[in-house]
């Protein structure tokens, strides 16, 4: 029997390019859009929108979304995971030419937890207010902590206001984020990757929820205050899958 058949894989991983819910001055929900699921089998999948507008509150020319898993050889399974939109605007105040985020996974057959990384993600053009946002992302984070432990110990340890992390039991909180350039932009306040903004709200960059096994990486998240009130995520990406144990008989 090979190994393929002996040790099965349960493939994982889920996209969306955009979901809000505005909750004043009136109240509109916006459904997760472009939104893609991978076969626990593995194999691909995708979906796309194109030119989506709400006037006002939020309009893009196109999304997409991408989810595949396969066997690369008979001891490594991966996983890959892309979201891309382009042409956002999010009530005439937040923009951007493309965000894109992309995770990929590689699994060995005798490990439990796989290799998680996140290149290729990335803002383009970034606006807030009309002036253009300049982040730098560190990708060296996953490069480097190949295991939930890794990441929690290394981002335990972001003690700078520009690595804000937070971890507990079995989760980590933390962020991408290298360094945000914020032009001449007033009344913005900067804690870690979060933006706060007057009479706009807060906007969280390059995100990352982690458990063991797991990546979940929003490269957008809206909480807005006023007069505007609401939340929402744009280009969100979550990966991971493992092994399962063998069946009866196996």
């Amino acid at each position: 029997m090979s190994p393929k058949q002996y040790i099965p894989f349960h493939f994982h991983a889920e996209a969306h390019a955009l979901s809000a819910k505005f909750t004043r001055p009136v109240a509109v929900p916006i459904e997760a859009l472009a939104a893609t699921s991978l076969p626990s089998i593995g194999g691909h999948a995708h979906a796309r929108v194109e030119n989506f507008n709400v006037p006002r509150l939020v309009s893009f020319k196109s999304a997409h979304t991408h989810v595949s898993g396969s066997w690369q050889d008979e001891d490594t399974a991966t996983t890959q995971v892309t979201t891309v939109i382009e042409g956002v605007r999010i009530l005439d105040f937040v923009t951007a030419d493309r965000i894109v985020a992309r995770l990929t996974a590689e699994h060995k057959r005798d490990q439990k937890e796989g290799h998680f990384l996140a290149l290729g993600s990335t803002f383009e053009n970034l606006r807030i207010g009309g002036q253009e946002l300049k982040v730098t992302l560190r990708h060296d984070l996953f490069l480097e902590c190949e295991t939930f432990d890794a990441l929690k110990k290394r981002v335990a340890r972001d003690a700078k206001p520009e690595k804000m992390s937070v971890t507990d039991d079995g989760v980590a909180l933390c962020s991408l984020v290298e360094k945000i350039e914020p032009g001449k932009l007033p009344g913005v306040e900067m804690e870690g990757h979060i933006l706060r903004i007057r009479h706009f709200g807060e906007i969280s960059l390059a995100e990352v929820f982690t458990v063991p096994g797991t990546r979940t990486l929003t490269m957008l998240r809206l909480k807005l205050g006023s007069p505007d009130a609401g939340d929402g995520t744009v280009a969100e990406a979550t990966i991971n899958g493992q092994p399962m144990p063998p069946g009866p008989g196996g």
